[in-house]
């Protein structure tokens, strides 16, 4: 043989999709592994045309799963983050979509033993340190994908995943304010960097002589602006302390508009380098604890809720995503935990092949 296969099972979580692994299936060094990565995925083509990944930031996200040896937590959940056009691999983040099929793809490895009508199953996100409750419908004993949920950017209904997120403020800073300030100005942009279950910087839209209300492809061929929105987050990333970010997906960048059907805030997430089609669970916990906190750039976009639970509604690029916020705000804004509901569905299982030359399975 002159390849080497993996156990996997592929899987639709949220808005993404990748690989689901046991960790134990894979090389132990992080060099080998982000190569074995590359190579499963297809990194450093358009297509990723020699590997599973679909050609977007959202499809070539990876998990990688084992059973917990911590007392709190059932399974941790190793996260990596593929480029596309790139043979490049981030560690750094989590991913809230892909960590809503955590819980499933557990059981179908056998990590985890269903248990009653809805297994519940705690999640500690290795990358972050977030611990993550996630409600996995297993009617009758039996895990299932086929329920009535529709969610924004997924076509059809399936099964819910109920997910309570807890432990991320600063889960990659330490700090829920990474600069010590509400807002800060960067080349003429007033920004909030915030650090709750995920690092970003977030804008006013109109600071960048946009509605906020542009559709993921108008973003996209807008270049200038992407030129624009990476040199501010390169330097916020550096106030952030996270050192030169040139080549990390982190921190993430985001922009706020009023809300024009309903919801809270129109918000627009990017990955960086190209706009969310829809929008990041661990996004949208950060962009509502914005929305939430007096004095961040959200000021004057919405009306805020005076205390928790809060519902905060985000109107993205394809639709709303709802994030109940459980905060207090006797002394500042103190995030309790954020919940959000997701449907995932199982697509394959069977092994993956990379070449010998990159890991040969010892």
């Amino acid at each position: 043989m002159t390849q080497t296969g993996i156990p996997f099972i592929f899987m639709r979580g949220g808005t993404s999709r990748g690989p689901y692994f046991r960790r134990s299936d894979l090389p132990e060094d992080r060099e080998t592994l982000a190569e074995v990565l590359i190579a499963a995925v297809g990194a450093g083509h358009p297509l990723n045309i020699d590997g599973i990944g679909g050609g977007a930031a959202v499809t070539t996200k990876v998990a990688m799963l084992s059973a917990s040896d911590e007392n709190w937590a059932d399974i941790d959940y190793f996260f990596a983050q593929v480029s596309v056009e790139e043979k490049l691999v981030d560690f750094k983040p989590t991913c809230g979509n892909i960590l809503s099929g955590v819980g499933p793809a557990a059981i179908e490895m056998g990590l985890v033993e269903p248990r009653g009508d809805e297994t519940e199953i705690r999640i500690r996100a290795v990358n972050t340190g977030a611990q993550v409750v996630a409600k996995v419908p297993t009617p009758g004993g039996e895990l299932t994908y086929q329920g009535d949920v529709a969610i924004a950017g997924v076509p059809g209904r399936a099964a819910p995943v109920h997910l309570s997120f807890m432990g991320v403020v600063g889960s990659s800073t330490g700090a829920f304010l990474p600069t010590g300030h509400l807002r800060d100005t960067v080349q003429g942009i007033e920004l909030t960097c915030m650090d709750v279950a995920m690092p970003m910087a977030i804008a006013r839209a109109s600071d960048f002589g946009l509605t906020g209300y542009e559709s993921a492809e108008e973003l996209d061929s807008n270049r200038a602006f992407f030129d624009r929105m990476e040199a501010v987050r390169i330097e916020a990333g550096l106030l952030m302390g996270m050192g030169d970010v040139s080549q990390s997906v982190t921190p993430k960048f985001g922009i706020l508009a009023p809300a024009r059907d309903g919801g809270t805030l129109a918000v627009r997430y990017f990955m960086p380098w190209n706009t969310h089609p829809t929008m990041a669970v661990t996004g949208a916990q950060c962009m509502a604890s914005c929305a939430l906190t007096p004095g961040t750039v959200a000021d004057g976009l919405l009306e805020r809720a005076a205390s928790g639970p809060a519902e905060v509604v985000l109107e993205h690029a394809s639709g709303k995503i709802d994030v109940l916020v459980d905060f207090s705000s006797e002394d500042g804004f103190t995030l309790n935990a954020a919940g959000l509901v997701r449907t995932v569905r199982k697509l394959v299982d069977g092994k993956i092949y990379v070449p010998q030359s990159v890991w040969d399975g010892s």
